[in-house]
């Protein structure tokens, strides 16, 4: 099943799930309401190659941390993401086994592709 994990708080996702096509047939995981797993996780870790990949340095933790000091391993990207919300980079979309990871307008464009060859 295809697969979005997003932040109903976030006005970027909120912005992306209107702009998706009516007929998506995507499983919407809130991931502050409904923390990822650590199944989850690594599903999305083999489909996207790292645990930092799925990182969001953009989050205020992030900064407030002062973890862009600090040389940040897997484990501890993982870690991060397992202990807060806010650290996963988001949107995730799993489509057709593929994984698209944040709301860049590359990636957006790519989303879209997939929906369009479902």
């Amino acid at each position: 099943m295809d697969k979005i994990y997003y932040l109903a708080s976030c006005d970027t996702c909120r912005k992306i799930i209107k702009s998706l096509p009516k007929d998506h047939n995507l499983k919407f995981h809130d991931i502050k309401q409904d923390p990822i797993t650590v199944a989850e996780l690594e599903q999305m870790r083999e489909l996207s190659g790292s645990y930092e990949a799925l990182f969001s340095k953009k989050a205020q933790l992030y900064k407030s941390m002062d973890l862009k000091n600090k040389s940040l391993t897997e484990d501890d990207y993982k870690k991060y993401i397992l202990e807060h919300y806010t650290f996963l980079s988001r949107p995730v979309f799993i489509i057709k086994g593929k994984i698209y990871i944040g709301n860049t307008q590359q990636n957006m464009h790519q989303v879209m592709l997939a929906f369009a060859n479902v």
